[in-house]
């Protein structure tokens, strides 16, 4: 992939990150697409830069966004974007809020970022190229074992229809781990999955755009994503699994 691309792509998400930082401040425009489920004018505000700028990059690419999609099915040369993931965490003024975006070519991810601005931290990957924080290039970590894990997950919108299967897993799982962590951001799990600081994440009801860039970050970094019971994973699927390879089985066995 070169060059051109992924540094006009940068600038996108360096554009986008800007777009949060300049609203952090203001007061929050909070809008409900559900009972817990919050939108706000930062959403719509990236969102509407990103689907204005990543076409430009690419002839003929189409834009699957969060807050204006109209299918789950990327097309055969797609961006797939997450405007604010966590927006829970940026209307409570906490800084772990992230922009997501992917390249969806030919039925895989084939470029992704994941921009946390409150923390300046760009990550980014290209297929067959590895994954890179702020530049430099990063690695899963090297635990093998779960006793020795820090594991990472999150809650779905819909965790009042199934806190029992969730309250089960999370137990299974906390007994056997170095503990859990709940950062409220799909893509910063896996971004943070990809670097090495959390060594696995699991997670249900998550739509293309939480998982798109962290999927290819994960792997490009040398780590594995599966769906649930260890099939391939594919977008929509109910379950996502990302771990740094050594803890995979395991983990799977604990889900």
């Amino acid at each position: 992939m070169g060059n051109e691309l992924v540094n006009g792509f940068l600038a996108c998400m360096q554009a986008a990150g800007n777009l949060v930082r300049g609203q952090w401040g203001e007061t929050k425009q909070i809008m409900h697409k559900g009972r817990i489920d919050l939108l706000t004018q930062t959403d719509l505000a990236v969102e509407v830069l990103l689907r204005d700028a990543l076409p430009r990059l690419v002839s003929g690419s189409t834009v699957l966004a969060e807050e204006s999609h109209t299918s789950l099915e990327p097309g055969e040369l797609t961006w797939i974007v997450d405007p604010v993931d966590g927006t829970t965490n940026y209307a409570h003024g906490l800084p772990m809020v992230a922009v997501s975006v992917a390249l969806w070519r030919s039925g895989q991810v084939v470029l992704g970022a994941v921009h946390v601005p409150m923390l300046h931290e760009l990550f980014w990957a290209v297929r067959g190229q590895g994954s890179f924080l702020n530049g430099e290039k990063v690695v899963v970590s090297s635990a093998t074992d779960m006793q020795s894990s820090l594991i990472a997950t999150g809650f779905p919108y819909s965790f009042y229809t199934e806190v029992d299967q969730i309250c089960d897993r999370l137990k299974r799982v906390l007994l056997a781990s170095r503990g859990i962590r709940r950062m409220g951001s799909a893509a910063i799990d896996l971004a943070y999955t990809a670097c090495g600081r959390f060594d696995g994440y699991y997670e249900t009801g998550l739509k293309p755009w939480d998982t798109a860039a962290g999927w290819l970050l994960v792997e490009e970094a040398g780590g594995r994503i599966s769906a649930e019971g260890g099939a391939p994973y594919g977008l929509g699927e109910h379950m996502i699994v990302a771990t740094n390879g050594h803890i995979h089985s395991d983990l799977l066995d604990l889900l």
